[in-house]
Parts: structure tokens; C-alpha cells; sequence
């Protein structure tokens, strides 16, 4: 029985180990400028897949794919600027997590603050509905009323 347990275990242990080893890229550079270059833009551009993840982080396909044009394009003496202009001439505005100022995205610059002035907005007007006018008359009651109880 004993015998059948660590068999099972050396099993397991031979089935996912292997997995394990099989997940890493390695991208070997000639100085360790390049290394961080690598690190910077592979967080600052955008998997076209996942959306809302860089492609550092992302293990579908087209990051790994795009992890290594990122190490060819460096390899051949691009600096940063002209790596992020290749994959967005590529892949469009979206690769990129900062997005220029343009026709197309200006409403990504403006929708913010436009929602933050109408809310203001709308909690101003709710709080002068809130509040009732006093007019002269009233406020002559309520004097004679706290003067009567005195």
C-alpha cells in the first residue's frame, strides 16, 4: 500500500512538474538597459485579447507573440518610442495604455470630467429643492411662537 502511494505521488509530482518548466519565456539581452527597456514596455502595452491586462502579465498567445517581437524589435536597436509606434501601427491606439489626444479619444478625456460637473451639478439642484423658501411672514411666526414660550 505504501508502496502504491509514493508511486502515485512520483506521479503526480513527474506530471505537474513539467508544467511548471513550461510556462517561462526567457529573453536574454546584451545589457541590462535592454532588460529593463523590455520589462517597462511589456507592462506599458495592452494584450489585445485580454483587454485589461499588459502583455507581461498575460499568458494568451498574441502576448506571447507580441513579448517577442518586443525582443526582436529591441535586439535590432529600437528604443522604446519606436517599439510602441510599431505595435500601435499594428495593432492600433488600443495596444497602448495611453492613448492620444485625437478626435476619436477625445471623449476619453472629457467623459470624466463631464460626469463629475453634471453630479455636482445634480446635488446642487436636489439640495435647493430640499431647502423650503422663507418668506418674511413665516419668519415673523416663528419669532412671535419662540417669544410666547419664553
Amino acid at each position: 500500500m505504501n508502496r502504491l502511494v509514493n508511486t502515485l505521488c512520483m506521479l503526480m509530482l513527474a506530471c505537474f512538474g513539467s508544467l511548471v518548466l513550461a510556462v517561462e519565456d526567457e529573453f536574454h539581452f546584451d545589457s541590462p538597459e535592454q532588460s529593463a527597456l523590455f520589462l517597462d514596455l511589456t507592462k506599458e502595452l495592452r494584450c489585445p485579447k485580454c483587454q485589461n491586462q499588459n502583455i507581461a502579465d498575460s499568458d494568451a498567445m498574441i502576448a506571447v507573440d507580441l513579448r517577442r517581437k518586443v525582443h526582436e524589435l529591441l535586439q535590432k536597436g529600437y528604443d522604446s518610442e519606436q517599439v510602441i509606434d510599431f505595435m500601435k501601427q499594428r495593432y492600433g491606439d488600443f495596444v497602448y495604455y495611453q492613448p492620444p489626444v485625437n478626435p476619436m479619444t477625445i471623449w476619453l478625456w472629457l467623459l470624466p470630467a463631464l460626469f463629475i460637473f453634471v453630479a455636482l451639478a445634480g446635488i446642487v439642484i436636489t439640495r435647493k429643492r430640499q431647502i423650503p423658501e422663507i418668506d418674511n411672514e413665516q419668519l415673523a411666526k416663528a419669532q412671535a411662537i419662540l417669544e410666547h414660550d419664553e
